[in-house]
């Protein structure tokens, strides 16, 4: 891809005549030189911005960054296919900021993502900044499609500019909740979450589902994200002997939680959803985490349509492993990219309607969208920590 220097006219009219008679290098600098993107043959190409954001610092930054590095795949690849919309061929440019989980900061960085003017935003990765970020959106009328983001308020609020690519929480807690009685014979069960939208989101539809299938649920404990010391909260449950923990919780938290459960003697099963279904819960958990359970939204990546040629361009380009969104992210991106071109627009005005009823082939599957935004036979995977790796054990639901 070449650059050539262009010079903003409109900018210059407004000097005066003695201004117009410098040097070309002072009226360059006078006028904001800037570098602008030309095709091969000289061509210029228009910018598309796409918007992403996540925690790209903090205890879940290795997420965060996950799906930045998934998105930015995507672009790439749109850039090197060399598209064209509206007669012109288009540079697409990712503008990517870091929320750190934050729900106050996902508001202002929202906010940012509108003001530089993005044609479509891809997050955010947390429900609980997702959320709030997505009225903003809503109001600028740019489409949000999140890769991550569960909670099913998300797409209850009637935004049709909001969409997600996996399953939510009403039907990952179904199968959690079934799971756990009917597999794991759990006729008690101690629950945790911690306050967050995401962990409180699932963690109730969880307990609702297991007491539909005959559990009871003998506590419900709550912490918070900034906690990594459960110790008080475990030898409560631990006095209640209960046959089952659920936690609904990061992998910053879920992970350390088993070396404490451990230590403490505590026998439970123990029970979580995606956000511990990660390597770096392998990770932080050590020998405690053998035996633990998790489900993830979605198939096991290398049983995705895409899923090992993803992996493989993926760890070629980043040099690291996939944490767990990647793929979603890159979904997300390519799905956004796809309606922009079948509409001919960047305008998101002209290009949402496509979006809203768009079937795209992505690395996860056929990705298409109810007329909530959520995606169509979303399915569930479950999984077991067995000699330090993630087991799977099956899929639930419409991708099985």
């Amino acid at each position: 891809m070449k650059t050539k220097r262009t010079v903003d006219i409109s900018v210059c009219r407004k000097l005066s005549a003695s201004a117009l008679g410098v040097s070309m290098l002072l009226l360059a600098s006078a006028c904001g030189e800037s570098d602008a993107p030309t095709g091969d043959n000289g061509e210029t190409l228009r910018v598309v911005k796409i918007g992403q954001a996540g925690p790209l610092t903090g205890p879940i930054s290795h997420l965060g960054k996950d799906n930045e590095n998934g998105v930015r795949l995507a672009i790439e690849e749109a850039n090197a296919a060399g598209i064209v919309i509206g007669g012109q061929q288009v540079r697409f440019e990712m503008v990517s900021e870091d929320d750190e989980g934050n729900p106050q900061k996902g508001t202002v960085v929202a906010q940012k993502i509108v003001d530089a003017e993005v044609a479509g935003v891809i997050g955010h990765l947390n429900s609980g900044t997702t959320i709030p970020a997505s009225k903003i959106y809503f109001d600028a009328g740019i489409a949000q499609i999140s890769p991550s983001a569960t909670n099913v308020d998300y797409t209850n609020q009637g935004y049709k500019t909001a969409f997600r690519v996996m399953a939510n929480d009403a039907q990952q807690g179904v199968v959690l909740g079934n799971f756990a009685v009917n597999n794991l014979n759990a006729g008690s069960i101690a629950v945790i979450d911690d306050r967050s939208a995401y962990g409180k989101g699932l963690a109730d539809q969880f307990e609702k589902a297991a007491k539909a299938a005959g559990a009871d649920i003998i506590t419900r404990e709550f912490t918070d994200l900034t906690k990594t010391d459960f110790t008080a909260i475990l030898t409560r449950i631990k006095g209640m002997n209960p046959d089952l923990v659920f936690c609904g919780c990061l992998d910053s938290q879920s992970g350390p939680m088993m070396k404490q459960i451990k230590n403490l003697g505590l026998t439970a099963t123990f029970l979580s959803g995606d956000g511990s279904q990660t390597k770096q819960f392998l990770t932080l958990g050590g020998d405690a985490a053998e035996g633990a359970y998790a489900s993830s939204p979605g198939v096991p990546l290398d049983k995705m349509p895409g899923g090992p040629a993803f992996t493989a361009k993926y760890t070629t380009t980043f040099n690291q492993d996939i944490q767990i969104y990647a793929p979603y992210a890159y979904d997300a991106a390519n799905t956004l990219i796809a309606a922009i071109k079948q509409a001919d627009s960047t305008d998101p005005a002209v290009y949402l309607p496509v979006l809203a009823a768009i079937e795209y082939e992505g690395v996860s599957g056929i990705v298409r969208f109810d007329e909530k935004g959520d995606i169509k036979g979303g399915s569930i995977s479950l999984y077991k920590v067995s000699e330090g790796q993630w087991e799977y054990i099956e899929t639930v639901g419409g991708g099985a």
